[in-house]
């Protein structure tokens, strides 16, 4: 029963499944306050989604990536508010700054490997934060970035709104899935995983280590510009503390309760644990006693993540009942992918 419970869940069809229950959410929400935290979350998931580029498929464990989501954000906010730029300009700049930012800090941390290629990012997203605290004349400080432009609407739609700023941020969202699904089927893909499975062996394959590295990670500081304009595009409000290097901790904690190199797992893991938190408020500052003993048995048995995990046991399922259907074997070769990219994290 369980069996056929999760050959249910991995059908094609299922992603249409859970993209109508995206769609009716804000209908069955039962406050406008859910639906904004909802939309808080999939912001969330964009960003961890480019962690997952970087980490989950080829490797390389970013410790600035939180740092990029911060100057995503304070790009919209200063051109919105300083230079009176409308939303969308202003969008396309974050999305071209952090991308080139990404080039730059890509090409030289990337030269490093392993633990001290964490360490430098880990300096760098210090040092994002830090501009952020104590450069006044341009981010005006501790004080934050105030008066942020929202997106632009169009005809009737009003994105000052709760309701069609969240169908905008799913937009994205659904987006940004396609897009990963697309690099992780691609060769692109299979170069990252090549490199993420061991450099020389990479490299005996003819693949170019730096470029590809590169790209991975201009692609995944990317995603989290983009997740950081429409952040400040629906806060309306930025500080230093968004680029606290704690939220990037927080992403990686996102990403591996889903399941990291997985295609999904960074939207399971992001909207759980935000969900989990938000459920947790009434407790105050005693929330994270409770917490914390639930990310240890997430941790305890399902070791891969939730969809890591789940993927896994499909698979065994499937061999101990002499099954082999076509779905099972290529979604356990993802999941082996993720199991690899757990190991390497």
């Amino acid at each position: 029963m369980m069996f056929k419970l999760g050959a249910l869940l991995m059908h094609p069809a299922s992603k249409y499944v859970l993209l109508a229950l995206a769609l009716v959410f804000p209908a069955l929400a039962s406050n406008e306050y859910q639906v904004y935290v909802m939309a808080t979350a999939f912001i969330w998931a964009i960003a961890v989604y480019g962690f997952n580029v970087i980490t989950g498929f080829c490797g390389q464990l970013n410790l600035a990536h939180g740092g990029f989501f911060a100057i995503g954000a304070y790009t919209v906010a200063l051109l919105t508010s300083d230079a009176g730029w409308n939303f969308w300009p202003a969008f396309l700049a974050a999305l071209f700054l952090t991308a080139f930012l990404g080039f730059l800090v890509g090409a030289v941390s990337l030269r490093l490997k392993e633990h001290y290629f964490a360490i430098f990012t880990l300096c760098v997203g210090f040092i994002i934060y830090l501009l952020l605290d104590k450069w006044e004349e341009l981010t005006h400080g501790a004080l934050g970035v105030r008066n942020i432009a929202a997106p632009d609407g169009f005809g009737l739609v009003n994105f000052r709104e709760t309701m069609p700023l969240y169908y905008l941020v799913l937009f994205f969202l659904v987006f940004i899935i396609w897009f990963t699904g697309r690099i992780q089927k691609s060769l692109v893909g299979r170069t990252f995983v090549a490199i993420r499975n061991g450099d020389e062996l990479a490299e005996s394959l003819g693949i170019n280590l730096m470029k590809t590295k590169i790209l991975a990670f201009v692609i995944s500081t990317t995603y989290a510009g983009l997740a950081g304009a429409l952040y400040a595009g629906m806060i309306r409000f930025v500080g230093p503390e968004d680029g606290n290097v704690l939220h990037t901790f927080n992403m990686i904690m996102y990403m591996l309760v889903g399941g990291i190199g997985t295609l999904f797992g960074p939207l399971v893991g992001t909207v759980g644990i935000v969900w989990i938190t938000q459920s947790l408020q009434f407790l105050e500052e005693y929330r994270m006693i409770i917490f914390g003993p639930l990310l240890v048995v997430l941790v305890i048995f399902f070791p891969l993540g939730v969809c890591g995990s789940f993927l896994t046991w499909m698979h065994r399922k499937a061999q101990a009942l002499g099954l082999g259907p076509k779905k099972v074997q290529a979604e356990s070769k993802v999941n082996s992918s993720s199991q690899e990219a757990s190991n390497n994290a």
